[in-house]
């Protein structure tokens, strides 16, 4: 199962609090998951420039046409800001109709406490 690593654009101030963002989608069909990885690039190069980006990860199992996104912002807005522009909006137009289900969950952590776990999204998205 590929796991792109731990990027950090930009550290976060010290003794601050963060806003995680995780996500799960399972594509309709292995071309939906074809076409995911296809433009995952184009959006990872978007995040190692966003404003207000303090880290982010992927993990994907395109043979059950399934991927996670972990990251973690300045603030909601920020998040807001790089999901309506650059790659990612266009890429998650494309990709709506290939998509089968979706989920997302965020929260709020120290800056200290960068990089969350895996097993911490996996359970927050569950609830």
């Amino acid at each position: 199962m590929p796991v792109l690593p731990w990027v950090v654009p930009t550290a976060p101030p010290r003794d601050t609090e963060v806003y995680v963002f995780a996500s799960r989608f399972e594509t309709r069909t292995l071309w939906g998951a074809l076409c995911f990885l296809a433009r995952t690039p184009g959006v990872w190069r978007q995040i190692a420039r966003a404003r207000g980006a303090y880290g982010a990860t992927l993990k994907a199992q395109p043979l059950r046409r399934t991927f996670w996104t972990l990251s973690a912002w300045e603030s909601a807005d920020a998040l807001k800001a790089f999901a309506h522009s650059g790659a990612h909006r266009p890429t998650s137009r494309a990709l709506a109709p290939q998509m089968r289900d979706a989920s997302f969950a965020t929260w709020r952590t120290a800056g200290d406490r960068l990089p969350p776990s895996w097993a911490e999204a996996e359970q927050r998205l569950k609830q």
